[in-house]
């Protein structure tokens, strides 16, 4: 019940849930006096159950056996609730316990889904309340400097208003898991604070998180080639005007922006930068010198250091 009035008023608004289970939270959102009710649940095991809340509330309730991580909601709400983007959010909500299994790539689907404005947001600036576990909520809510700070931090602050409504200890769940869990309410900005291609965006924030404690020239630098690398990471920082000592957890949206500004600009200079991975070239340099080793053990030579 706290889950739910958390969500805001739901009279007569069309709400998805996702991973309802035995639908503890699916009785509290019919009992809010929602138009209509759309679940999806993978484990068949909770459909009977779901099925006779259905039946309990004709009309109200629809069931959908399958992925949340692949089902498509575009098109199961009318039309007519659409909004225009810069408008108040439409009357369509999601909310769900997550799986904690799932949780971390369905809110990136979902913040790409923001970023495109499609999939839950062809609606509009659909609002979102949804559970996770405690250290999860507690990092997409993370401010600067704090020791939670992450890529989950950024990529969620600079799509959306994000606010840790709620803190579930965890002897509330059956069976009970070892972690407390926490509620998080997302209402996408109406402008992003970070005017980039989502996947820019992620590729940036990733590296510069990847050396957490270190400084973040460390991380930002693997987004260049190794034989550039020196030069470009100086280029990028000095363009993005941001100190090359600040640790990752140190940097604001702001510093990101200007850094994704940055790269951008310099991936517009050179075309092939984007495309370059890090790990592809430690992967090639690595076959390459199995290659040299093996092709001198045959001639008789011993490698230095082997």
């Amino acid at each position: 019940d706290k889950i739910v009035r958390k969500a805001g008023s739901l009279t007569n608004a069309y709400v998805y849930e996702v991973g309802p289970g035995p639908g503890g939270i699916t009785r509290s959102i019919l009992n809010a006096g929602v138009a209509e009710l759309l679940v999806v649940e993978k484990d068949g095991r909770f459909i009977p159950g779901l099925q006779m809340l259905s039946d309990a509330a004709p009309g109200k309730l629809r069931i959908v056996h399958g992925d949340v991580l692949t089902f498509k909601i575009e098109n199961a709400f009318p039309e007519s609730l659409k909004r225009q983007w810069e408008d108040d959010p439409p009357n369509v909500h999601i909310i769900g316990n997550l799986p904690f299994s799932v949780s971390t790539p369905l809110i990136i689907k979902w913040l790409e889904n923001v970023s495109e404005r499609n999939g839950p947001f062809a609606y509009g600036r659909t609002q979102m309340t949804l559970t996770f576990q405690k250290e999860v909520a507690e990092r997409l809510t993370a401010s600067t400097g704090s020791k939670q700070r992450s890529r989950l931090s950024i990529m969620a602050q600079y799509l959306c208003d994000v606010q840790h409504i709620l803190t579930i200890p965890g002897q509330a769940f059956i069976p009970k898991p070892e972690v407390d869990s926490g509620v998080v309410h997302f209402t996408p900005l109406t402008q992003p604070r970070i005017e980039q291609p989502f996947k820019l965006v992620e590729r940036v924030v990733q590296n510069a998180f990847q050396f957490r404690r270190k400084y973040c020239h460390r991380g930002l630098g693997m987004l260049f080639p190794e034989a550039q690398r020196l030069e470009s990471t100086g280029k990028l920082l000095q363009l993005a005007d941001v100190d090359p000592t600040l640790r990752p957890t140190q940097l604001s949206v702001l510093h990101f922006k200007s850094l994704c500004d940055a790269y951008r600009k310099m991936c517009d200079e050179d075309p092939h930068l984007f495309a370059y991975n890090f790990r592809e070239e430690l992967k090639q340099k690595g076959m390459a010198r199995r290659v040299t080793d093996c092709s001198c053990y045959v001639r008789g030579w011993q490698p230095t250091g082997c």
